[in-house]
């Protein structure tokens, strides 16, 4: 029977672990998958989850299913860490929300509730966006066209460009916007831009969905939250997908959040029943150990600023590898001036060189990222900085 699939290519960034992997190169640098990593290399478990981790081990008493809404605690804390305490949308009961299986977990449920609501409607995403957000919308049934977001001949946005595009965008159609820490680029919207952009979404009255996973490795937790506690102050209705992978370092604990601000209470309650019957459909229950870790640090206000102070060490720690590397590249050459790079932000890079000189820094350096010329930046240290600005130099 399946003999009649065809064979599909290899996901490009798991098939470029894989090469990586094989390289006998000592020397060789891995820059392609999205996880954070120390000066050693490794991806470490977060002192806050390891705590919490033995809290959950010592009081647990159940390993019955949880709900298909998931672990309470957690829903309430994430809806706090993004929107902030007192949000009026908080306040006024109007935010249905479900644990999901990570990130994509929770940017697959809220497409599959989109096509509750029209099934022809279509989602717009930046050009470029994550990879992964064609397949896990698309995949639903969903139609899927792009606005221009980041000119790689200028290493720069293209607001302009991306104001016009969303001028001609309908009423209802919906807007992927990335909360923070744009993934693949790195370049982010200044708060003004992103007032620009709500007047225009306000004009056209398309809806927004924001997909923030990065919060807290930009410019701090409160900060990169500001275009979704903006929009959801101002809208009647906003969607969000939210991912603990990286600021809590729960990647294969599968931990994320989708969230449906409703314009009112009774909007929220019907959302409510739709969306847990989407992940009842789907998965049917959540996983409950990474939610009720991130419940444990969120609930208790010492592991809390203990998590706090890690998420801001980690984000400090990848400004700092971006300076040293623009400093190594411009202090050695005229071909290019790379000083975008320090102006960027999060967890990736673009560092707008062609394909070709990707593949020759492959396969001539032993250094490894995708065609895009997107760079995971925690992949960089202290010990391999020099080496990477040395190869990139060679191919220019």
């Amino acid at each position: 029977m399946f003999d009649v699939l065809p064979q599909l290519a290899p996901d490009p960034i798991l098939g470029l672990s894989a090469a990586y992997k094989k390289d006998p190169n000592p020397n060789k640098i891995d820059l392609g998958v999205g996880v954070y990593k120390d000066e050693q290399g490794n991806t470490p478990i977060v002192s806050a989850v390891a705590k919490a981790a033995r809290r959950l081990i010592e009081t647990e008493t159940s390993k019955t299913y949880i709900t298909p809404q998931g672990v309470q605690g957690f829903i309430d804390n994430m809806l706090t860490l993004i929107l902030g305490q007192s949000h009026p949308a908080l306040l006024a009961d109007r935010v249905a929300a479900v644990q999901a299986p990570g990130g994509c977990g929770a940017l697959r449920i809220l497409a599959e509730l989109l096509t509750r609501v029209n099934k022809d409607l279509t989602v717009w995403v930046s050009d470029p966006t994550w990879a992964n957000h064609i397949p896990l919308i698309g995949n639903a049934g969903l139609a899927i066209k792009t606005y221009p977001y980041f000119d790689k001949d200028s290493a720069s946005i293209k607001f302009d460009a991306m104001i016009d595009a969303l001028k001609t965008i309908p009423k209802g159609d919906v807007v992927l916007f990335h909360g923070c820490c744009h993934n693949p680029t790195g370049g982010d919207l200044t708060q003004e831009q992103w007032c620009e952009v709500l007047a225009v979404t306000q004009q056209q009255g398309f809806l927004p969905f924001f997909d923030i996973a990065y919060q807290g490795f930009g410019d701090g937790l409160d900060t990169d939250a500001y275009a979704v506690r903006l929009f959801v102050e101002t809208l009647p209705e906003v969607i969000i997908a939210a991912s603990c992978s990286k600021n809590f370092g729960l990647y294969r604990e599968r931990v994320g959040l989708a969230a449906i601000v409703g314009e009112t209470s009774a909007v929220k309650t019907i959302a409510q029943s739709q969306i847990q019957s989407v992940a009842r459909g789907i998965y049917s229950m959540p996983p409950s150990y990474g939610g009720a870790l991130v419940d444990i640090i969120l609930s208790d206000a010492e592991l809390k600023q203990e998590w706090i102070n890690e998420v801001d060490e980690m984000r400090e720690r990848m400004k700092s590898l971006r300076g040293l590397l623009a400093n190594a590249l411009n202090s050695n050459q005229d071909k290019q001036d790379f000083e975008f790079v320090n102006q960027q932000k999060g967890m990736f890079s673009y560092l707008c060189i062609s394909p070709e000189q990707v593949r020759a820094m492959r396969d001539q350096h032993s250094v490894y990222f995708v065609d895009s010329s997107r760079v995971n930046i925690a992949g960089i240290n202290q010990n391999n900085v020099e080496r990477l600005a040395e190869a990139l130099i060679a191919v220019l």
